[in-house]
């Protein structure tokens, strides 16, 4: 078990026959380029709504369905991975989050960082299903359109828009600053750049711990990558959005 949001390779496989590794890369690359060995496979596109935005939220018994053949527990701890910086892995972690599991952690510099140092393995574990049940979304940290033009509005709080900063100029939440989610990465290790390089990258944009932080994107895949890291960097207040700039245009609410 890890009280952190994000480990390293080498803590991976130290504990890897405690926790449950879960590989969200397609079919293919799994089976053919090869995973964490006795990671289980549960590709993005398994976890996202068959209805309504694309890319949201699955159902909640679909959500149950498909842990249950990938034979997590609920008091298993969840360490997940990609091959595109983490972002597709942090959204699985936030959507296990929003069903109330408690035990997450993102493999820092994605499946890259394993296969650097340790072996990989082409073989599926033997996995035993299980008959998971999903908790309830904790609204505090899931929040609606309200609570985000409330957050706007309020001295104490920020809201940040993860998206490109051309996305963020074509339009935006009035009252948002903008942090693309791959500002946080380093572009030579794939993994988060430093501590210290990205408190400083944060307050430069008006983002600190002292404030609830509001996050949101176009379909909440990206911001599922920056709430991770603001979690693991002890933000204590950080909010999602998961309807984010799809649902709040949707609404016909005003963008800057």
């Amino acid at each position: 078990m890890t009280d952190d949001w994000v480990v390293a390779a080498d803590w991976l496989a130290d504990h890897r026959d405690s926790v449950r590794v879960v590989d969200v890369r397609d079919a293919w690359e799994y089976d053919g380029i090869g995973h964490v060995p006795g990671a289980v496979n549960v590709p993005f596109d398994s976890f996202r709504s068959e209805g309504g935005p694309e890319g949201m939220l699955p159902a909640r018994e679909d959500w149950e369905t498909l842990l249950s053949e990938a034979g997590v527990e609920g008091g298993d701890t969840l360490v997940a991975y990609d091959d595109t910086h983490g972002v597709f892995a942090a959204r699985f972690l936030v959507t296990a989050r929003y069903y109330g599991h408690e035990n997450l952690a993102l493999l820092d510099g994605d499946y890259s960082a394993w296969i650097r140092d340790h072996e990989a393995s082409s073989d599926a574990p033997d996995v035993t299903r299980t008959d998971y049940e999903a908790g309830t979304a904790d609204t505090d940290v899931f929040v609606d359109a309200d609570a985000v033009a409330a957050a706007a509005d309020a001295d104490d709080a920020v809201v940040v828009d993860t998206r490109e900063p051309w996305e963020f100029e074509e339009g935006h939440i009035p009252g948002a600053v903008n942090v693309d989610w791959k500002e946080l990465v380093d572009d030579d290790t794939r993994g988060l750049k430093a501590r210290d390089a990205l408190e400083e990258l944060l307050a430069e944009r008006g983002v600190t711990r002292e404030q609830r932080v509001v996050l949101y994107c176009n379909t909440a895949r990206r911001i599922s990558h920056t709430f991770v890291v603001l979690r693991w960097l002890g933000f204590p207040d950080v909010a999602f959005y998961e309807g984010s700039l799809t649902e709040w245009e949707g609404d016909g609410r005003p963008t800057a």
